[in-house]
């Protein structure tokens, strides 16, 4: 068996290669090695890709995947080799108080994915990280697996944002960001029971997906002008629940000013440049959470069950896919935004 992987490298802002590089192994008696079935791009890489964020140049990428264990450490009690898995994009330890109380995206003994676009997989903290899935890939259709891809990163962050946002039934929830987080945004904010979702988007295949998911509404106005659409089918007061799903300052100044006067504001877009004014919240009584989505809590609590019982159907947000070696055409697509989402099968 060769000890060489395919996988993605990023070679500066704009620039893509797949490099012969060193095979993901078990390091520590606690890891596993993951043999990739199926990766994409998020829509977070783009940031560095569009060379809006740093990333170090000439090293891998990629944090989203599903794939079987080819090999565990010593000490990894709870998956065997064969295992198909979700690895979800945050590693944890699963037992700190942290974990415990659902939060495993901010284990203290954790971390983050970034080299997952690759053939193989290292998997820190196998036991409090991994998700299994009944049987093996083969048992699944490629919808399927392209849902059970999304819950590794952007159906359980939309669901975070949903979460955060504390959508209850009845509610009026507003979804910024058409992208893959906020399409799955939707689909959280109907299952928490929403009546009526307002889907932030100007692009037509976006906002008719975002329909096909459960938005009642689609507004395409930005800035102030989408502040007052809003404010208008409210009668003046403003969503009950903002799920804020790009990080970007105008996306979440928009979200705070057609907020209602008491809503929360579930944020899950990767800040950037954006500031949040204590007086601003304070006098309208604003709530503000989200962050990193505890991907591997609300799989085990109904995401996996959702998927494999087609309640949901989250692969949707997969509008193209590539094999690794086009990886640079799946970057592309997407800055381009000619896909929503690349989906990189093996």
């Amino acid at each position: 068996m060769s000890d060489m992987m395919k996988a993605a490298m990023f070679m500066g802002p704009g620039r893509m290669e797949v490099e012969e590089v060193p095979k993901a192994r078990v390091e520590q008696p606690t890891d596993a090695m993951i043999r990739m079935v199926r990766t994409c791009v998020c829509g977070s890489d783009l940031w560095y890709f569009r060379g809006l964020s740093e990333h170090a140049v000439h090293s891998q990428i990629g944090h989203e995947g599903i794939g079987v264990i080819e090999e565990v450490g010593s000490a990894v009690a709870d998956f065997k080799v064969g295992d198909f898995v979700v690895v979800p994009f945050p590693y944890s330890c699963g037992t700190c108080p942290v974990c415990k109380a659902g939060f495993e995206s901010c284990c203290p003994h954790g971390g983050y994915f970034g080299a997952n676009q690759a053939e193989y997989a290292r998997v820190p903290e196998a036991d409090g990280t991994l998700v299994k899935v009944p049987g093996s890939p083969e048992d699944y259709d490629d919808a399927t697996l392209a849902s059970l891809l999304t819950i590794s990163d952007v159906m359980s962050t939309g669901y975070h944002a949903a979460v955060s946002a504390e959508v209850k039934p009845g509610d009026t929830a507003v979804v910024m960001g058409d992208g893959a987080v906020g399409l799955c945004g939707v689909i959280g904010a109907k299952m928490l029971g929403a009546e009526r979702i307002i889907a932030m988007s100007r692009h037509e295949d976006r906002a008719a997906l975002a329909r096909e998911f459960g938005a009642t509404d689609v507004v395409a106005e930005r800035d102030q002008a989408a502040i007052d659409k809003v404010l208008g089918m409210t009668g003046g007061y403003g969503a009950d629940a903002v799920l804020e799903c790009v990080g970007s300052k105008q996306s979440f100044d928009t979200a705070v000013g057609l907020a209602r006067a008491g809503a929360v504001i579930g944020r899950v877009g990767l800040p950037h440049d954006v500031t949040i004014s204590a007086e601003g919240s304070f006098y309208r009584n604003l709530g503000i959470k989200g962050g990193p989505a505890p991907v591997r809590h609300y799989d085990l609590n109904g995401l996996l069950d959702a998927v494999l019982n087609h309640e949901i159907n989250p692969g949707r947000v997969f509008t193209a896919e590539y094999d690794l070696d086009h990886i640079q055409d799946a970057y592309d697509a997407m800055d381009q935004r000619k896909v929503i989402k690349s989906l990189i099968r093996f």
